[in-house]
């Protein structure tokens, strides 16, 4: 029997508000389990600071304190109802704070890459003050202290006035871009490569696999909410954002889409309460980008697309959104020529577009989960942000994304937002412009509701509504798990493509042992059995390790100076370049390429007799395929263009349209062990 009213307090008990940890036998059903088939079984509890209350021999958080089983507080109920029993009890103010995802800081205020912790008197502040209870982490430490940190981020929120947990997000963590001589990564989380290296192989169980991995890392140390998968089609080569992508291919990206979010969220028909909210981005038409240039800058705003390519590159979320993904973020840039149903779109970025967001995908696609937008939609671009200088660069107080927004207020853009469909605003944690859209009645105050209900019904259907803590030390047994690195390292081996292998030169024989090397460490050649030599003279092969070329075109632009822009071809004087013909003309070389963007291969070809792609692999990884250690599987997930002027003449929201490409999708050799 589901207990509701106050006249059945003489069946409860109080156990008391100092209860470091209630632990409950029994694992957490489904949320809404109870059903007339029988009692509902007792589910975990985790209560830190709030009482325990006891009825019909279940037991309950008291959230509110307030002595009774409200309806949110009652596991039993679907949640939905929970959630919307919440909503009804919440503040104006506690509202407006559901509907920011802020930052969690470091103890300086922003977080530093070596803060080894939270500045949890800031974090007490944005949730007790600003009523914030979405964070994105950046923090990478040891799980236990991750786990720790996280935990303490759940007791501030605990001791908030109705308890509501803290969703706490982050970005991807179990890939790595490989830096020339080292692949080191940070936290424990197993190593895959990249989304690129999945869409290598096609395999939608091994997407599965991986993401049903890294949902356990996840939640192990108290991380709730991924900002991905990233399905925007890989269609401009020289885009510096492709990595995360499954490639040109939107029907491939829809696949793995649903593979990745299904793996995340624990079930392919939604989210379940050991999952992980899954994000997926960026809708739609990111990635058709003129020249390249990200739309994080100011000068990569744009996005060319006609109404056919929009709707192709929006079919790349059908199976995301079939798998029921519990988060939608939209894209940043303007979408410049689209249109729907012959209607164009308003020429603001696609998070503030109604005819994107509420007409296509809540309204035709039949989307109902959580609309969260990217970072710092609603900043002001100001000078650094739009023309920084040497003098006077771009650093992250001056990043901003308010495209086609610029002449509103910052209270017109939050107002705009909501009203096109975004249901919770990232990376700010000021409530005021919204207290001011508010008061001025600019935002409905059911639209509110509206958005509030989704984001509480997701923390409902997580299970923190009902224990929000981790076990540090479980964390440390599941993080640096051996399995999981295995599986994690036979794939980086397996999503490698070999693209060029004359003379069989791959695999290494037996006994050629000695190998000249660049840009790979020679401790992993040494692990492998091989003799580093000095010179390719000295040499029986070599290895050239290289990333794809490009040119820093806005060193003083924040995201420019990051993101990978210009050129693809090599050229005499890149490093690698050089490298493989000075080691071509003395010996046989592999030429190893991180195709981080697809890089023109066209003089490569010629000095190397191997071309070995990866997409994410450390160094022992490419010298397992070297020596027929391990077999490379994969297929370009993209085309490779053949010339730059190949390249500056294709369009950018059209997949693999390069004239005479070097190597179309789907390239790719079987090479025997």
């Amino acid at each position: 029997m589901i207990f509701r009213s106050a006249n059945r307090l003489d069946k409860t008990l109080l156990i008391g508000a100092a209860l470091p940890l209630l632990l409950l036998a029994g694992c957490a059903p489904a949320v809404g389990s109870a059903s007339a088939a029988g009692p509902a079984k007792q589910i975990e509890l985790g209560s830190r600071h709030k009482p325990i209350l006891q009825t019909d021999g279940l037991s309950f958080r008291d959230l509110d304190a307030d002595g009774r089983i409200s309806a949110f507080e009652d596991w039993r109920l679907p949640a939905r109802a929970r959630a919307r029993d919440l909503v009804a009890r919440m503040t104006v103010e506690e509202k407006i704070g559901t509907l920011l995802h802020g930052s969690l800081p470091g103890p300086g205020g922003r977080f530093n890459p070596d803060d080894d912790g939270y500045g949890l008197e800031l974090v007490g502040q944005a949730i007790n003050q600003r009523h914030v209870t979405s964070f994105i982490s950046r923090l990478s430490a040891a799980p236990q202290r991750m786990a720790q940190q996280n935990n303490a981020v759940q007791e501030l929120a605990e001791q908030s006035r109705l308890g509501i947990p803290v969703t706490i997000s982050s970005d991807p963590r179990n890939h790595f871009q490989y830096v020339l001589g080292a692949s080191e990564v940070g936290g424990g989380f197993s190593q895959w490569p990249e989304s690129l290296g999945l869409a290598a192989l096609g395999d939608a169980d091994v997407v599965h696999a991986f993401a049903d991995i890294a949902r356990r890392e996840y939640r192990a140390v108290g991380l709730h909410m991924t900002l991905s998968p990233q399905v925007d089609l890989a269609v401009e080569p020289r885009w510096g954002r492709q990595l995360g992508t499954f490639g040109s291919d939107a029907a491939l990206n829809s696949r793995m889409g649903a593979a990745y979010v299904s793996g995340f969220q624990g079930s392919a028909d939604g989210l379940r309460p050991d999952g992980v909210i899954s994000v997926v981005k960026h809708f739609a038409g990111y990635g058709a980008q003129p020249d390249g240039f990200d739309a994080h800058n100011y000068y990569g705003r744009f996005a060319d697309l006609t109404g056919a390519e929009l709707e192709h590159h929006i079919s790349a979320f059908d199976g995301a959104l079939a798998a029921k993904v519990a988060g939608v973020m939209p894209a940043y840039p303007i979408l410049r020529g689209a249109t729907v149903d012959g209607k164009p779109l308003e020429p603001v970025g696609a998070g503030f577009s109604s005819v994107l967001i509420d007409g296509v995908l809540r309204q035709r696609l039949g989307y109902q989960g959580i609309v969260l937008s990217d970072w710092a939609v609603t900043q002001d671009c100001d000078e650094p942000c739009r023309a920084p200088t040497a003098e006077n660069p771009q650093t992250p107080p001056h990043i901003a994304t308010s495209w086609g927004v610029d002449n509103l207020t910052k209270t017109e853009r939050f107002a705009l937002g909501l009203k096109a469909g975004i249901d919770q605003f990232g990376g700010v944690d000021d409530p005021a412009p919204i207290a001011d859209a508010v008061s001025r009645g600019l935002m409905p105050q059911d639209r509110i509701d509206h958005a509030v209900e989704r984001i509480m019904e997701s923390k409902f259907q997580l299970g923190i509504f009902d224990n929000p803590y981790v076990d540090p030390d479980a964390a440390a047994a599941v993080l640096g798990n051996a399995e999981f690195a295995a599986q994690a390292g036979a794939v980086q081996r397996r999503a490698q493509v070999l693209l060029q292998n004359e003379g069989a030169m791959l695999p290494v024989k037996a006994q050629s042992r000695r190998v000249y090397l660049f840009g790979v460490d020679p401790e992993a050649a040494r692990r492998a059995g091989l003799t580093v030599v000095a010179t390719p003279a000295e040499a029986d092969f070599a290895i050239v390790r290289s990333e794809a070329p490009a040119e820093m075109l806005h060193p003083h632009h924040f995201f420019g100076s990051r993101y990978k822009e210009g050129r693809l071809d090599f050229r005499t004087g890149d490093p690698a370049y050089d490298a493989l013909v000075a080691a071509s003309s003395e010996v046989p070389t592999v030429f190893a390429i991180f195709l981080d963007r697809p890089a023109i291969l066209t003089n490569v070809q010629g000095n190397a007799r191997a071309i070995l792609a990866n997409f994410g692999a450390s160094d022992d990884a490419v010298i397992d395929v070297v020596l027929g250690r391990a077999v490379a599987e994969g297929r370009l997930p993209f085309e490779l263009p053949s010339s730059m002027e190949a390249v500056l003449a294709q369009r950018p929201a059209a997949p693999d349209d390069s004239a005479n490409p070097l190597y179309p999708r789907g390239a790719g050799i079987l090479a025997k062990r």
